[in-house]
């Protein structure tokens, strides 16, 4: 068993959520299994079952199923937090009865509408997963990693109101700049989400990107959402730190699920990723640019990848592990070093 396998199996039977209510409401996520997929998969300088020893007491068991879901009445399940037990049965089950290609080929465009569930940690958690599975690490416990994933983002699916199909002609950065702001940005993220259907262009915005023109368009304009993400970081971040990676982590989850998706999904696989990112950002970004204190960051010219991992190790937050991650992906595809040194700002943002 190597040794992603084995952190897999600590976090198994450990919740998605932890703290808050005995509801499971106002719960924080649990990133233990994205991170470390980030950390074996990167060669982070990271003793895992270390970074585990820590993260583990924090989290809780994951409750047990109760209600068995099947296909006559898992509407009914859909957003209901406390069932997670009873979707990772679910999802444990049917990636066990068959190939998880074809599971997840159902269930991704149930769970797309439900794209913010989590705050986009259901498809950031199953991209991760997937990612996984497509190096050829398909034995159980990447597996069940998957069916973990699922299960959190099905427990958890919210739909945003008033969504509206891209029709304009926006390039993707210049569509997220002008995505409105919620006047009121307090509460949790489905407070948040609740009053985008009473924002002054909200659905006009949406309107306003230019879609891409057929499925093979997609995965080049993902790219471009995820790039945006990542370098608005540097003067939009300060707002809210941690919740703002995720305009540039959760469309790079969809890109790595592209990939073992049919084409008919990634049209509206990219719709969604794209009114998921425009609601973080009406729900949690600034206005205007907000420049970063102190000195701008520099990094190591010879090797600014092992630069920005390294820090992101050193560091030791799984956000900012994951951020890292994200740039890097962006990096490799785009050549734009920017995204490195933007993503560097998340390790002085995220305490």
């Amino acid at each position: 068993m190597n040794s992603l396998d084995e952190a897999y199996e600590r976090l198994h039977g450990k919740g998605p959520e932890f703290g808050g209510d005995e509801e499971g409401n106002n719960g924080l996520t649990n990133h233990g299994p994205m991170a470390v997929e980030v950390m074996v998969r990167r060669g982070l300088d990271v003793d895992v079952h270390q970074w585990l020893d820590r993260y583990l007491t924090r989290l809780h068991d994951l409750p047990e199923p109760g209600r068995p879901i099947d296909e006559t009445n898992w509407t009914e399940a859909l957003g209901e937090g406390k069932r997670v037990g009873d979707w990772t049965a679910y999802f444990d089950r049917a990636l066990t009865e068959g190939p998880w290609q074809p599971v997840l080929a159902i269930w991704w465009p149930r769970l797309l509408p439900g794209i913010v569930a989590g705050s986009t940690h259901g498809v950031i958690r199953v991209g991760h997963a997937v990612r996984t599975l497509r190096a050829g690490e398909a034995g159980a416990p990447a597996l069940r990693e998957l069916a973990n994933g699922l299960a959190f983002w099905a427990a958890r699916s919210r739909a945003l109101p008033d969504v509206t199909e891209p029709v304009g002609t926006l390039a993707t950065a210049d569509a997220l700049a002008g995505v409105p702001r919620l006047v009121d940005q307090t509460g949790l993220i489905a407070d948040r989400v609740g009053r985008l259907a009473r924002l002054p262009g909200w659905s006009d915005a949406l309107a306003a990107l230019r879609a891409p023109a057929d499925p093979d368009a997609v995965p080049a304009q993902l790219d471009e959402l995820v790039e945006a993400g990542v370098l608005r970081y540097r003067t939009h971040g300060r707002a809210a730190p941690v919740l703002l990676v995720h305009v540039a982590t959760a469309p790079n989850a969809v890109q790595h699920v592209l990939p073992v998706l049919p084409k008919d999904l990634w049209q509206p696989s990219f719709m969604a990723a794209w009114a998921a990112c425009a609601a973080i950002t009406a729900a949690y970004a600034p206005a205007g640019p907000i420049e970063p204190d102190g000195a701008p960051i520099s990094l190591d010219r010879t090797d600014p990848v092992a630069d920005v991992l390294d820090r992101a190790a050193r560091h030791g937050d799984e956000h900012v592990i994951k951020f890292a991650d994200t740039a890097v992906d962006v990096y490799t595809r785009s050549g734009n070093p920017d995204v490195l040194t933007s993503s560097a700002y998340a390790g002085g943002l995220i305490r």
